[in-house]
């Protein structure tokens, strides 16, 4: 399995320090990724890595993306925490249910990582010309 992000990574995009189960969080996010991107097709070498330091970026940035995103909803990555109505952390209050509906890959993205893959043209479904 890959895991796209490190937390040195992870700490460099939220601005502040990692959480402590960041290695097991970007695991879970790097799989997320993975299902997302499950039709996409870009150039990777003999370990399925991506060769393409974009396309590397875009996969760290969409991974970092999904973890920044379950730690603002409360979420630890088992998406658990979007079956509740209500979710506090600190001052931060969050209620109602979302009406979001995973996408066709069968995983919820972060928004912000959705678009990170998307800007990056990692999306499945994209015809390219031989």
């Amino acid at each position: 399995m890959r895991v796209y992000a490190t937390p040195e990574q992870l700490s460099a995009y939220l601005g502040g320090p990692a959480p402590d189960d960041a290695d097991r969080l970007l695991a879970r996010a790097s799989e997320d990724i993975d299902s997302a991107l499950l039709t996409a097709v870009y150039p990777v070498d003999d370990d399925g890595t991506p060769t393409s330091e974009p396309v590397r970026a875009a996969l760290a940035n969409a991974a970092c993306a999904q973890v920044e995103w379950w730690l603002a909803s409360g979420d630890d990555g088992t998406g658990a925490a979007g079956q509740w109505d209500s979710v506090s952390i600190g001052p931060v209050s969050l209620s109602g249910r979302s009406a979001r509906r995973p996408g066709a890959s069968g995983v919820e993205l972060a928004p912000r990582a959705a678009r990170t893959l998307r800007r990056a043209g990692l999306e499945p479904g994209v015809v390219v010309a031989w």
